[in-house]
C-alpha cells in the first residue's frame, strides 16, 4: 500500500482539520474528531469502516486536496481584482457582508446550500449545512474557534448542485482544491480573514474564564484590534487583554499557516482596513465578481476605505514572517517533495 501524503501531515501535527479529505475520500476511509497528534493511519479505530489499509484504495485523492501539501503563495494579493468597504443592514461581526451575500443569493435561487458554522449563547459551535437565508442568520459573527467545515459536504455533494462555502483560509484553500480536483458542485467560496483560531476547550475553559475573567454567556462579541483581544458583554462593557496573552493558546496548525486573507476564495471578507461597522471586501475571481454583482444593491459601498489595504498587507506580512519558517521546517521533514511557498 502507498501511504497518502496526509499521513505525514497528521503525524507532524500540521493538519489544519479543514475536512476536505473527509468529504472527498471515495472510500469514506477518513473521519474527524480525533486530535491530529494521535491520529495514526494504521490505527483501525480511526476509520469509519474500521480497517484503514483495507479501505484505502490508493487513489491519493486526499493528497491532492490537502492545503498543507499544496502549500502557500508568497503574494496573496496578486489575484485581488477589486478592494472596497461594504456594509449591509444585518448586524453581524461588523458590516454583516458575508451573511447578506449568502441570504441574497438564497433569495435569488443562486445557491442550494452553504456550509458554515453556527453558535449558541455559550459560544458552543456547530458545523451546519444551511438551505435557506433565514436559517443562515445563525451563522453570523466571528467565532474564533475552529470547526471542520468541509467535512460536512459528503451528503450535500449527493443532494445539491450549487454549494457555497464560508470558511477561514485553510477551508477556502481546501474547497478550491476539491473544486479543481474532485467535485465541481462548489460554485462560490467566501473566505474570512484569519490570523489564528483556538480549540473549543481552550477558548471556553481557558481564554474566556481565566485570561479574560468572564462568563461565556455574558459575551456578545469578540474581536482583535489595536494589539488587544476584546470582549463585549451584554451590559455594554468592553474588556480586553493583550494579544500576547492569548496568542500562545492558538491551535498548533495555525502557527504553520501562511495565508491571512483566504487567497483561494472567490471573495475574501474581513473587518480589517475599514472603519468600525464596515467590512473589507476583496473580489478575487470572475466568479466572485459575478456573484457580488448579483447582490451589490444590498450594500453601502466605500471605494477607498481607510486605513485600507496597507493595514491588511501589513498583517499578512506579519503572519508570513511569524509562520513561514515553522511551515518550511516541517516541509523538510516530509518524505515527499512539492510543498512549500511559491
Amino acid at each position: 500500500m502507498v501511504h497518502p501524503k496526509i499521513a505525514e501531515v497528521i503525524e507532524y501535527d500540521v493538519c489544519t482539520a479543514c475536512g476536505a479529505c473527509v468529504s472527498s475520500c471515495p472510500a469514506g476511509a477518513i473521519t474527524m474528531g480525533k486530535k491530529a497528534e494521535i491520529r495514526d493511519p494504521d490505527n483501525l479505530d480511526l476509520y469509519s469502516f474500521g480497517a484503514a489499509p483495507n479501505v484505502c484504495e490508493d487513489c491519493l485523492t486526499c493528497s491532492r486536496i490537502c492545503p498543507v501539501i499544496d502549500g502557500y503563495v508568497e503574494d496573496e494579493f496578486a489575484n485581488v481584482k477589486r478592494f472596497f468597504g461594504a456594509k449591509s443592514d444585518i448586524q453581524g461581526q461588523d458590516g454583516g457582508v458575508t451573511t447578506a451575500i449568502v441570504r441574497s443569493l438564497f433569495n435569488k435561487g443562486e445557491i442550494d446550500c452553504v456550509a458554515s458554522i453556527s453558535r449558541n449563547d455559550k459560544w458552543e459551535t456547530e458545523v451546519e449545512v444551511f438551505t435557506n437565508g433565514d436559517d443562515f442568520l445563525r451563522a453570523k459573527g466571528t467565532k474564533y474557534t475552529y470547526d471542520s467545515v468541509l467535512s460536512s459536504l459528503r451528503e450535500p455533494f449527493k443532494k445539491y448542485d450549487k454549494i457555497a462555502i464560508v470558511g477561514v483560509p485553510c477551508q477556502a484553500h481546501g474547497a478550491r482544491l476539491i473544486s479543481e480536483n474532485v467535485n465541481d458542485k462548489i460554485v462560490l467560496i467566501l473566505g474570512l480573514l484569519c490570523m489564528e483560531s483556538f480549540y473549543h476547550d481552550t477558548f471556553t475553559e481557558k481564554i474566556i474564564p481565566e485570561i479574560m475573567g468572564l462568563k461565556a454567556e455574558d459575551v456578545v462579541k469578540f474581536d482583535f484590534g489595536k494589539g488587544k483581544f476584546w470582549a463585549y458583554t451584554r451590559d455594554g462593557e468592553e474588556h480586553s487583554v493583550k494579544i500576547a496573552e492569548v496568542a500562545p493558546h492558538a491551535r498548533n496548525p495555525c502557527h504553520h499557516c501562511c495565508d491571512y486573507t483566504a487567497v483561494s476564495a472567490d471573495i475574501s471578507i474581513g473587518s480589517v482596513g475599514t472603519p468600525d461597522g464596515w467590512n473589507s471586501v476583496m473580489i478575487r475571481t470572475d466568479v466572485g465578481e459575478k456573484y457580488f454583482d448579483l447582490v451589490k444593491d444590498e450594500f453601502e459601498i466605500i471605494e477607498d476605505p481607510k486605513p485600507g489595504m496597507d493595514l491588511i498587507q501589513k498583517l499578512a506580512t506579519m503572519k508570513h514572517n511569524n509562520n513561514s519558517g515553522h511551515y518550511l521546517e516541517v516541509c523538510e521533514k516530509f518524505s515527499f517533495n512539492g510543498c512549500g511557498i511559491r
